[in-house]
């Protein structure tokens, strides 16, 4: 099923990111696998990777797709040219979790997080109002919606503490704050 969220806003951009030569591919916390989907299209083996029972099932089966339920933080994965995940981080212990998406990556290989923050200081509120009307028309307009059922939790760190952070375990990201309340990290391992 296509639909389109926050989230999905997101996926051109991932699929962007995907480095030249890409044999392997991972979607840390795959949900309905949608993204893994998409990244099939361009790359020979992927994995989609979830916890939840109920969204593995709704990933069902996808040529070029291995769909695992599990934990990611202590999963048996092995090794890929590109690592993803979107809006599941805020899920986890995020500098643990981020470490251990950094570690998966093969040299040269790219990773992608978008994830939720909180807003904390005056200027993030401050944004966060000015694109209110923005974010609810958008949502409006293009019938935004989701798979039933996709677990949700609220985020634990401000925008600053995921940027703080991040930083220190891959130095050199690129990091951007997006309109509708999300941030991106993009990072290359080195090769």
């Amino acid at each position: 099923m296509t639909y389109w969220n926050t989230n999905v806003a997101r996926h051109p951009g991932i699929l962007r990111a995907v480095p030249a030569g890409c044999t392997s591919a991972l979607d840390v916390g795959c949900g309905d696998g949608l993204l893994a989907r998409k990244l099939a299209s361009r790359v020979p083996q992927v994995v989609g990777i979830d916890k939840s029972p109920e969204m593995i099932a709704q990933a069902g089966f996808w040529p070029g797709v291995t769909f695992l339920r599990d934990d990611f933080l202590t999963a048996d994965l092995g090794t890929y040219d590109f690592v993803c995940s979107v809006a599941t981080i805020h899920h986890l212990d995020f500098v643990p979790a981020l470490t251990r998406m950094r570690d998966l990556l093969n040299p040269g290989g790219v990773l992608v997080v978008v994830g939720l923050a909180r807003e904390a200081g005056a200027g993030e509120w401050a944004a966060m109002i000015a694109a209110a009307p923005i974010v609810r028309i958008t949502k409006v307009l293009r019938r935004a919606s989701g798979p039933e059922g996709m677990p949700v939790a609220p985020p634990r760190l401000s925008y600053r503490q995921v940027r703080t952070a991040a930083r220190e375990v891959l130095p050199g990201l690129r990091y951007r704050h997006h309109v509708l309340r999300r941030y991106s990290i993009v990072w290359r391992k080195p090769g």
